[in-house]
């Protein structure tokens, strides 16, 4: 258990971080490539939901392991008992 929360508070912030600097960097490149608003209210804020949606999916797949361990385990002490 101590290592999926240890997964939570260091992972989830650091993929939230590189979600943030990917959009960052791809907003800086298209604002110097002469994009206009219909861009940025259009294509840009799709990519930006493909981009939170394969970074939830990252996180889900990262976590999934440690996460039906903790419910096996919590499912074997519960039988026992």
């Amino acid at each position: 258990m101590p290592k999926l929360i240890v997964k939570i508070l260091v992972g989830l912030p650091v993929l939230i971080f590189a979600d943030y600097l990917v959009m960052v960097i791809l907003g800086c490149t298209s604002c110097l490539l002469g994009f206009g608003d219909k861009y940025y209210c259009g294509a840009y804020c799709l990519i930006g939901k493909g981009v939170l949606l394969f970074s939830a999916l990252l996180f889900g797949w990262y976590l999934f392991p440690d996460v039906k361990k903790a419910l096996l385990r919590s499912a074997a002490t519960k039988t026992k008992s």
